[in-house]
């Protein structure tokens, strides 16, 4: 299942570089994020492990450990999903006028043949829901200067 968002920040992208890569102040804005812990003694560039305490449906539910995978800064992020959930996640900032243009896609599955798929389908809209929340939230927040 591959779901995709994105949107403007009003900040070039070396600044929201900095802001997104703040791992446990995601929670600020990620709306599925209940909590984001660094596991690695390093905390940037490839190899760096997260553990991602994530909410399906409203409920911590999972925890899902994240390995970053590819580090170009402040460009593009990419990292691999460990857990029960598989699969890539990838930011990417581009920048467009003073600020940037951040697009997060997650290419997803479940090690459960076609039933995994199904439910991965089913959640799509959900989770495209929770992807622009967060983003929108982002956005506002780099627009209060918070």
């Amino acid at each position: 299942m591959r779901v995709s968002a994105e949107i403007g920040l009003p900040v070039p992208a070396e600044e929201a570089w900095r802001r997104v890569l703040a791992w446990e102040e995601q929670i600020a804005w990620m709306k599925d994020a209940d909590s984001v812990r660094v596991l690695t003694s390093h905390r940037e560039g490839v190899g760096v492990i997260v553990a991602v305490r994530t909410r399906v449906l409203g409920v911590p539910l999972l925890t899902d450990h994240l390995e970053v995978t590819m580090w170009n800064p402040p460009r593009r992020l990419v990292m691999a999903h460990r857990g029960l959930v598989r699969g890539v996640g990838e930011w990417v900032l581009e920048p467009v006028g003073g600020g940037s243009r951040f697009t997060w896609t997650e290419d997803l599955h479940l090690p459960v043949p076609v039933l995994g798929e199904l439910a991965l389908l089913a959640y799509r809209p959900f989770m495209r829901r929770l992807m622009r929340r967060s983003l929108s939230n982002l956005a506002r927040m780099l627009r209060r200067g918070a």
